[in-house]
């Protein structure tokens, strides 16, 4: 489903054939989609028809590329006391593995990562209701001190919420302290589903959905960038998702300051919901596919490889994503729910998938600068040949 399978013309016949014609001239157009067309996308038989609409907005903005970088993963700690039900990765203080990851512990982590080309850290864990302010800001110039150069990526908005309440501050006040510190952006993780109904169900403890939206704007007004998820595959209806996602793109309507949108799937295993099914790879691919085509005002669209397994995020880049993480070492969460796939993979593997997969890699910084590229890459040596002296 790559650039030129499908043309636009074959593209709005088959869409025409599937009631969704309408739905594909806004597409063509650059137009936004309503609720009432998420909804449609979402219950329209053709999934491959949907995955081609999306593929088109992703070639029209990408092109053929597709975005990774070089990071790695801390989790501090799974001490938590918001007793989300979907969760395996919590545990309580006295817990059999329940662990605190010290400042030097973390800036020991950094250290061993030294000689690897390493541009971010991706720094979230549990909310520990007994640590300190200063905990947080200790971690942060922990990190920049073992490698100044390196992308702090940290702190959920509840993590967030939890760091201003322990600072006795409003977040505004706490985000100078914490950029000061280290601080470069913030991740997409804890938005979960925004419907009321499933956040009594499934997490009451943990921030509402307006308070999500409310942490994330103060973010941007701070000048950071963050990523969004949506974790889906559990209790939400298809309505609560389309909700979900509109709020989102109104947000960014407001701030800017969304980069990527990464829909997360929900992991059974280990956790209270552990009788659900999840979402199976076909409901994989249209969450990317509904990003792509509702979100028209978010840059990028991730295919987490981690959760996905990487046969189905090779498959999700012709179904709207442009980006697949980077090389995640050590990962938590997800693997203590279940996740099989490796902890940690080589930059050469990352370039492997992408070219396989039909795409040109692109190493990326956190904030979507271009390190190298393979095709701007290919054209400096074509470059360098076209100049060199000719032989005798």
């Amino acid at each position: 489903m790559t650039s030129g399978l499908l043309s636009p013309t074959t593209l709005a016949q088959r869409a025409e054939a599937a009631g969704l014609g309408s739905v594909a001239e806004r597409v063509f157009a650059g137009e936004r989609l309503s609720q009432e067309d998420g909804l449609a996308l979402y219950q329209a038989p053709d999934l491959h028809l949907v995955g081609a609409l999306a593929n088109h907005i992703r070639e029209r903005l990408h092109g053929d590329r597709a975005y990774f970088n070089i990071n790695q993963h801390i989790n501090y700690t799974n001490i938590c006391n918001k007793l989300c039900r979907f969760c395996a990765f919590q545990r309580l203080p006295r817990q059999e593995g329940a662990y605190v990851m010290t400042p030097e512990v973390i800036a020991g982590k950094i250290t061993e990562q030294l000689s690897e080309p390493v541009t971010e850290v991706h720094m979230v864990a549990g909310i520990h209701p007994k640590l300190g302010y200063d905990y947080y800001l200790d971690i942060l110039r922990a990190v920049k001190e073992a490698r100044p150069e390196i992308h702090c990526k940290a702190f959920t908005m509840i993590e967030l919420m939890q760091i201003a309440a322990r600072a006795r501050k409003p977040l505004k006040d706490v985000l100078p302290e914490l950029i000061e510190a280290g601080l470069g952006s913030c991740p997409g993780g804890g938005a979960e589903v925004f419907a009321d109904r499933v956040h009594r169900e499934g997490y009451h403890l943990k921030n509402t959905g307006d308070e999500w939206i409310e942490m994330a704007r103060t973010v941007h007004e701070a000048g950071l960038k963050s990523n969004a998820t949506m974790l889906h595959g559990h209790i939400e209806t298809v309505e609560e998702r389309v909700d979900h996602l509109d709020r989102l793109r109104l947000l960014q309507d407001e701030t800017g300051g969304l980069q990527c949108y990464i829909p997360l799937s929900f992991h059974p295993e280990n956790s209270e919901w552990s009788h659900l099914p999840g979402p199976t790879g076909l409901e994989e691919l249209r969450e990317i596919a509904l990003g792509r085509l509702m979100l028209d005002n978010v840059p990028h669209i991730k295919a987490y490889w981690i959760m996905l397994g990487i046969p189905m995020a090779q498959l999700a880049l012709s179904y709207g994503a442009n980006d697949v993480d980077g090389t995640v070492l050590e990962e938590r969460i997800y693997h203590e729910a279940g996740a099989t796939t490796p902890q940690a993979v080589e930059r050469f593997e990352l370039l492997r998938w992408i070219r396989d997969a039909g795409r040109i890699p692109v190493e990326r910084d956190t904030l979507y600068n271009v390190l190298w590229s393979e095709d701007l890459e290919a054209q400096a040596d074509c470059a360098a040949g076209a100049g060199a002296p000719s032989s005798p």
